[in-house]
């Protein structure tokens, strides 16, 4: 058994039975309301590898919710730069170094510990698609996000259409690049859900689940809600910069009671929100990944949403649901309506939801994850062994 000490002051303590031995970076808040997918996906990853007998170090910002200023984000990697070198030095090293999104963009080279940069959702192609100040910081981070990625020894983006984004921004050579997707923990989310018993519904509820940003184009489901039957309900679940806008154009477009804007819910709430709705819908015009759409598919709902950036990957239309082009509100309105008025249709897209995320299941990701590592051009050998032995790395 594994003993560890998590934080960024204690170092972990290794022993013999130690499969792998990482190192994650992150700055990111763990504090889901603001941290976003990202924060849940660190997690789940880490919980699966030290639950299958590896040892993750986690150094992250210590106290506080919310993100954190650029200023002091930057110092948390300079600080951060000092306590690695300290830890890569220790006996035994680790294995690998993760720095997640910018994070680690000042990591040491060389010294024979493998650098990787996982790269959650490519900030340069966000920016693209939000305004204002939330732009001028993505760009601002995206210059950082971009120098980490060069200097990485592997980087890890969490789908194809991620990767070819990265090539695209940050210049990163194709062989450099591995895909592996995000996780789910499918235990907890099964165990939660099955706690639940919604009321019956004539099929009419639709939940959304999203950091309100523009990228996520919120504002397109509304419109779409105002073509529905009046019977048709949505709840959103979640906070974010355009709250107050899109509270506003529901008022405008009379939506009145049929849109509830229900803010943060802890994960027992989220659940059922999941368990009690018909449909799920995020129309995203960029994603990349979408870690809410295998929380729909672990729920059971048929999905509907835009086919854009890496949102066809995990979501297969006419699997596990309905994909319509982006910002097209009569398009997405007349999918919503096919599920909402065809029970059979909905079932059978909860069952392809269902069979599909099984793939993701955490420790099955988490055994490509140390795969990706295992293949990087350094000589790691016990990272090696381990990935060829998938009943090893599983125990």
């Amino acid at each position: 058994m594994i003993r560890h000490r998590l934080g960024e002051r204690d170092a972990p303590v290794y022993t013999d039975a130690c499969l792998a031995r990482l190192i994650f970076v992150t700055g990111t808040s763990p504090d889901v309301e603001s941290g976003s997918g990202t924060s849940v996906g660190i997690a789940v990853l880490r919980h699966a590898l030290v639950g299958s007998g590896h040892a993750v170090d986690l150094l992250a910002p210590s106290g506080g919710r919310g993100p954190m200023s650029l200023p002091a984000r930057l110092a948390f990697d300079l600080r951060v730069r000092t306590r690695v070198r300290r830890l890569s030095a220790s006996i035994p090293p680790p294995d690998a170094v993760v720095g997640f999104d910018l994070d680690g963009v000042f990591l040491p080279r060389g010294g024979g510990v493998l650098h990787v940069a996982a790269i959650k959702g490519t900030l340069a192609e966000e920016a693209e698609h939000e305004r204002g100040l939330s732009r001028l910081r993505l760009e601002a981070e995206a210059l950082l996000e971009k120098r980490h990625a060069r200097r990485a020894d592997l980087v890890i983006a969490p789908s194809a259409h991620s990767a070819s984004a990265i090539r695209r921004f940050y210049g990163v050579a194709t062989d450099r690049i591995a895909v592996v997707p995000e996780p789910i923990d499918l235990a907890r989310w099964r165990g939660a859900l099955g706690d639940f018993r919604g009321s019956p519904s004539a099929g009419g509820r639709i939940l959304c689940v999203a950091h309100l940003y523009p990228r996520k184009d919120v504002a397109t489901l509304l419109d779409a809600m105002a073509l529905l039957p009046s019977d048709a309900r949505l709840r959103v679940i979640g906070t974010g910069p355009e709250r107050k806008a899109l509270l506003a154009r529901a008022v405008g477009l009379r939506l009145g009671e049929r849109v509830t804007f229900a803010g943060h819910v802890p994960f027992d709430r989220l659940a059922e929100e999941y368990r009690s709705a018909d449909v799920f819908c995020l129309p995203s015009r960029q994603e990349g990944f979408g870690i809410v759409f295998l929380e729909a598919m672990a729920a059971g709902l048929p999905i509907v949403a835009a086919r854009a950036a890496a949102v066809p990957e995990v979501v297969a239309d006419r699997e596990c649901g309905l994909l319509v082009p982006p910002g097209d509100a009569p398009a997405l309105a007349s999918a919503l309506q096919s599920l909402l008025g065809d029970a059979s249709l909905r079932q059978r897209l909860a069952e392809g939801g269902r069979r599909r995320v099984a793939a993701y299941d955490a420790p099955i990701v988490a055994r490509k994850f140390l795969a990706a590592i295992a293949g990087a051009p350094r000589e790691l050998a016990g990272l090696r062994t381990a990935a060829a032995n998938p009943a090893a790395v599983s125990r």
